[in-house]
């Protein structure tokens, strides 16, 4: 018989947070080798975030994604913008608010990120296949969704 695996008595939020911290440390290694080495944490999921065709994003969806508060928000915003990575401009539609968006540095830095990314995604398809890969991103996809329900505070 054989034994059970390595991570069968690990338990998920513990598997979660270290398989996070694999893309993380790509990416961050991806990103100092191509001379990026000044973005703060919580930087890359704003550079991510960004990268994935959004025009500008307030900065209070800014902190309601990331799980902060509005200063350290606005906080990370004022030193992506000092470093070139962001820039503020008027929202179109809302004069009193403003959007944050990438400068040409920060697309390039986002292109880094998720050419870093694109190597995990392909090491997991080449070690588990296609259907396991779906697999998973169904299941992450259903602890997302668990938000909304009642055991989980909103």
């Amino acid at each position: 018989m054989q034994p059970p695996p390595w991570y069968a008595d690990i338990a998920t939020p513990a598997l979660l947070r270290h398989a996070r911290t694999t893309y993380g440390k790509a990416m961050r290694k991806a990103l100092d080798d191509a001379g990026f080495d000044d973005i703060p944490a919580n930087g890359l999921d704003v550079l991510g975030g960004l990268a994935h065709g959004v025009r500008g994003v307030p900065i209070g969806q800014l902190v309601h994604e990331l799980s902060v508060t509005k200063q350290a928000a606005g906080q990370l915003v004022d030193t992506l913008v000092a470093r070139g990575y962001l820039e503020r401009t008027p929202d179109g539609k809302d004069r009193r608010q403003l959007l944050v968006t990438l400068t040409e540095r920060g697309l390039a830095a986002a292109e880094v990120q998720a050419a870093a990314r694109e190597t995990i995604d392909d090491f997991l398809l080449d070690r588990l296949g296609a259907q396991k890969v779906e697999a998973m991103r169904e299941g992450l996809a259903a602890l997302i969704e668990a938000r909304t329900k009642d055991f989980v505070p909103h």
